[in-house]
Order: C-alpha cells, then sequence, then structure tokens
C-alpha cells in the first residue's frame, strides 16, 4: 500500500501557516566599468508560486531550504507572487495542500518524497492547476508509474555525486572504515547510499584496498535507518556508534538530522562528515562545525523549482521529469572548503577523472532508485 493520504472534512485557511509575498521585489542593481544599470524585475505578480515544505522545515539546511530558495529566486527575478505553507508534522500536508488550492495558486510545489500522496492526490483532483514534486515521482497503489498531465516530478541521480563522495572517502578514512545511515528508507535516500557505497568499492578496486562501509548492504538493501528526518539525537547516537566501531567519515542522508552526526564527530579528533542536499559549509546552522564537514553531496533543487516556475509563467509548463545529473549540473560534489589542502592533489585529480568519464557515459553508476 502506499502512505495514507490524510482526509480533511473541513478547512479554516487563516489558521494554517502561510507566507505570502505580494510586494514587487526590489530593484537589483549591478555595476560594470564606470556605468551603472538598474535590471527590473518583470511583473508577473498574477502568477502565484506556492511551495508546501515537509515536516522539516524551510529552514532545514537541507532539500526544504534548497526548494524554498529556489521560490524566493523566482520572487526576485521573475515578479511572481509567492505563498509558502510549512509543514511542521506529516498530518498537516493535506491541509496545507488544500490551503494553497483555495489560495489560487498558479503553481504548488510539494518539497520531499513524503509528499507524493499529497501533492499527486490535489493533482488528479485539481487538473487546472500545475503541480510539481521534489524527489519522488508518482506513482499507483501497486507502485506502477503514473504520469500526470498537471503534475512535474522533479528528480535527481544522486548516486552520481555520491559515487565521487565515496571514493574521497575511501581515500581520505585514516581508519579504513567510513559510514552512512539513512532516515528512512525511500529511494531518494537510498541512492545515496548506493552510490557512496560503489564509489569506496571503487577506490578499493583501484588502489588495492579494503575500506569497510558500515551502516548499508546495497545488494540487499538494507541497512541502518534513524527513523525520521527530524529528531537529530538520533543521528547523534547513530553516529557514536559508527564511531565506536571505528568509522572516521559518516555520510548521513536524513536532512537535519545530520546535525547530530556534526555534534557527535565534534567529540572524536580525526571524525568528519559528508552533508548531503546542500553544500553544508555555507549552511549558517551549520557554523560550528565547519571545519568538519569534508565535502556535500548536493543537489540543485533550487535551480530545478527555479526552472519549473518559469517555465509555467510563460506558459511552457511540461510535465515530463526533471533529472538532475552531474552533466546537466543538477547534482555535485561540493568543493572541500576547510580539507581543501588535506585531499592529496593526485586523489582530487582521480576524482575529477571519474566525474568525467560519468559524463560522457563511460562510467555508469546504477542503483536501483536511478531516475
Amino acid at each position: 500500500m502506499k502512505k495514507p493520504i490524510y482526509v480533511v472534512a473541513t478547512l479554516a485557511v487563516a489558521a494554517l501557516t502561510l507566507g505570502a509575498c505580494g510586494a514587487a521585489p526590489e530593484d537589483e542593481e549591478t555595476t560594470g566599468g564606470d556605468t551603472e544599470t538598474t535590471a527590473e524585475a518583470p511583473d508577473n505578480s498574477d502568477f502565484i508560486g506556492c511551495m508546501i515544505s515537509d515536516e522539516g522545515g524551510f529552514d532545514d539546511a537541507s532539500f526544504n531550504q534548497s526548494g524554498f530558495e529556489g521560490l524566493e529566486r523566482a520572487e526576485t527575478e521573475l515578479g511572481i507572487t509567492v505563498q509558502s505553507a510549512e509543514s511542521t508534522d506529516p498530518g498537516q500536508y493535506t491541509s496545507n495542500a488544500d490551503a494553497m488550492v483555495q489560495a489560487g495558486c498558479s503553481l504548488i510545489i510539494g518539497v520531499g518524497f513524503a509528499l507524493e500522496d499529497t501533492i499527486q492526490a490535489a493533482a488528479e483532483a485539481n487538473e487546472d492547476l500545475h503541480f510539481a514534486l521534489v524527489d519522488s515521482a508518482f506513482s499507483a497503489p501497486d507502485f506502477s508509474p503514473v504520469e500526470l498531465p498537471n503534475a512535474k516530478p522533479l528528480l535527481f541521480n544522486t548516486q552520481e555525486a555520491a559515487f565521487l563522495a565515496g571514493y574521497l572517502a575511501g581515500g581520505m578514512t585514516q581508519t579504513g572504515t567510513v559510514a552512512t545511515f539513512g532516515g528512512q528508507a525511500f529511494p531518494s535516500v537510498t541512492i545515496f547510499m548506493d552510490g557512496f557505497v560503489d564509489g569506496v568499492a571503487a577506490y578499493n578496486e583501484a588502489h588495492g584496498t579494503d575500506v569497510q562501509v558500515l551502516g548499508w548492504d546495497k545488494e540487499a538493501q538494507d541497512g541502518s535507518m534513524t527513523g525520521d528526518f527530524t529528531n537529530t539525537e538520533n543521528g547523534y547516537n547513530t553516529t557514536q556508534q559508527f564511531i565506536a566501531a571505528g568509522a572516521d567519515i559518516i555520510l548521513p542522508v536524513a536532512g537535519p538530522v545530520g546535525a547530530g552526526s556534526l555534534s557527535a564527530a565534534s567529540e572524536h579528533e580525526g571524525v568528519s562528515v559528508i552533508w548531503v542536499d546542500s553544500d553544508g559549509y555555507e549552511q549558517a546552522s551549520n557554523a560550528e562545525y565547519q571545519d568538519l564537514i569534508l565535502t556535500s553531496v548536493i543537489k540543485l533543487i533550487g535551480n530545478s523549482v527555479f526552472d519549473t516556475i518559469d517555465a509555467a509563467v510563460a506558459g511552457d509548463f511540461d510535465p515530463a521529469p526533471y533529472v538532475g545529473t552531474l552533466e546537466n549540473g543538477g547534482v555535485d560534489l561540493a568543493p572541500y572548503h576547510s580539507f581543501e589542502d588535506q585531499v592529496p592533489a593526485e586523489l582530487q585529480t582521480e576524482i575529477e577523472d571519474l566525474r568525467e568519464q560519468i559524463i560522457a557515459g563511460d562510467l555508469v553508476i546504477e542503483s536501483p532508485s536511478a531516475n
């Protein structure tokens, strides 16, 4: 069965947590040489772009925040009106979607695979509106794919970038053991873990090493999950267990739960973390632990959101899935930041060579969850 859909008999829109911004964006000034020009956003205020977060909220330093940044960019550059509904628990998904429909939104974007049932049900019930969903396609109760003419999946082949992160971890570990865990075993989570495991294996093959990966068995598609994407204490405890087992590089694929990994790593010399979804080094909420972030496996969710809105504003909405890859820049490996001088030049070169092989199609990183 698919996840249950919450049914709401009545709805008091005013009681929901909505953020609306209908004011025209400020002019943006650019300076070139001795001349100064002012670029004004077009007036598309009649287009209402709307977004619903999952329970992690828009300040999760991960995919919700990245998606919201794409919405804000559309407000500034395209001159649209925006509204948002921030969920604090799954029971709010349906009511938030209903609120967006009643608000007259032109395009409603759900951020996160947990919103699949909600967005699909809303799209099927409102064929005159456009929808998009980050990190999940649509499916029937038997999990067979469903294509909707008014709903666009925004998907990411993150196994490609995670492979590079795994190769990096294989070359950087001092203990010969690394680890990964997820929040829940959704495809958009396990796809990271698949790529990471394969990257470590590729390093072992290339260098004759035997680096072990704790937390994920790719063949069995089974491993360590904390159970949600909000409880940082679970992330802390899971990471402590991995460190006790000898792991010195941890890849948490659990949104803000990764903050627990950073906290645990800070208590042990030589332990680092690989962030996911956004560049964790750049997130203000991670400022205390910046020097512990080896790199990040990033999804350019904001770009996919902006491009989808841009097309819809122009009247060119297309329900065909967007799939982010290394080739189109939809996924990537973040800079090494504080570790830049610690990652050997030879290892950096190997990783860049592997990136080019993947982009050229000469190296295919496989995952049961690949899009």
